[in-house]
């Protein structure tokens, strides 16, 4: 409950079966705008693998996968994904999927150890992308061109949608607006991360914030990042660190930073032996995954997740994350959201 805000005055534009209606229609709409801008055709993802084979997503490393044995395979344990993160890529190879084209899917994980706030479920659905690179790409310019599309993806849709639903009016600046998160640093240093997030989140509407997992000047690093998908460590041609970043996009109805995609290039085999080295995570180098990656195996990629209830609730000018979706909630959560006419799904 101390996660908890409640936006004075709220109201939602959208009844519940409105609401309904309104998230099929941007789940519908974004999808085809951004697998157009990207040049991705869509598969079907798993919702488990196997544990040991390298390929769920390990966050930040202390995040509990949901686990089970199968009876099947002499109790071998299997794991409800985090992300699809690193399967992405290894079906790109698997799939032989040329530079330039790529995959997208419906991702759906279960994150038991989330706090419950207006934006954290312990139900994520994300729409998971990766895309083949050519060596050269691995560069920051071609990351923001990426950035980019995916922005030009989110307007269209936000468009779309005023044009059926006229009560909810566009929000999303004209052009989203890069920095990295060592100028966001020197630009307030006495702030935390989160903080330096919404002053900027506000003041440009829209903004990717590049070099998230590297240490910065201050001897932390902005956010957490696992070591073995996102690159960011690689020098970059500003003299900065890191591939990667976070779309943040500003909310006025909560009055903070939204993020709504986490996305980068990814690590090659110099990158991963790298920063597997400073996350003291040198044994992964065993695991199947891996061992592709560093025998040359996989190829070269960009990609990221873009949340399915989190664009929803932007788009939707929700409240709560609650409201675009059905997951398990505190009964205390859920009747303080509905006296303030936050009503869950």
């Amino acid at each position: 409950m101390k996660n908890l805000i409640i936006p004075k005055n709220y109201q939602s534009s959208l009844d519940p079966e409105a609401t309904e209606k309104a998230i099929k229609f941007i789940k519908d709409q974004f999808q085809v705008q951004l697998s157009s801008e990207l040049k991705l055709r869509r598969v079907t993802a798993p919702m488990i693998v196997m544990r040991g084979t390298g390929l769920n997503d390990d966050l930040n490393g202390i995040e509990r996968p949901v686990a089970f044995p199968i009876k099947g395979l002499a109790d071998q344990t299997a794991e409800v994904v985090h992300s699809l993160a690193k399967w992405k890529r290894y079906m790109l190879g698997e799939l032989q999927i040329p530079a330039g084209k790529g995959i997208y899917t419906d991702m759906n994980a279960l994150r038991p150890d989330e706090d419950f706030t207006n934006l954290h479920s312990i139900y994520v659905d994300q729409w998971d992308w990766e895309k083949s690179i050519n060596k050269e790409e691995r560069q920051l310019e071609f990351l923001k061109q990426n950035v980019k599309q995916i922005y030009a993806s989110l307007k269209r849709t936000e468009y779309l949608l005023n044009e059926y639903y006229p009560a909810l009016k566009p929000q999303l600046p004209e052009t989203i607006t890069f920095i990295h998160a060592e100028d966001l640093l020197a630009d307030y240093p006495d702030l935390s991360s989160k903080e330096r997030e919404s002053i900027v989140a506000k003041k440009f509407g829209a903004v990717f914030i590049m070099g998230i997992g590297g240490q910065l000047a201050n001897g932390e690093p902005h956010d957490g990042r696992a070591p073995d998908y996102d690159d960011w460590t690689t020098p970059t041609k500003n003299g900065y660190h890191g591939l990667n970043g976070d779309i943040l996009l500003w909310n006025p109805i909560l009055e903070q930073a939204f993020e709504i995609s986490s996305m980068g290039i990814r690590v090659d085999k110099e990158a991963l032996l790298k920063q597997l080295k400073i996350k003291g995570e040198e044994k992964r180098t065993e695991l199947m995954f891996h061992k592709k990656l560093l025998d040359g195996k996989l190829p070269y990629s960009i990609g990221g997740g873009i949340g399915q209830s989190r664009l929803c609730m932007y788009l939707l000018q929700k409240a709560h994350i609650g409201e675009v979706q059905s997951s398990i909630w505190p009964d205390e959560l859920r009747e303080t959201c509905k006296k303030a006419g936050i009503l869950f799904l």
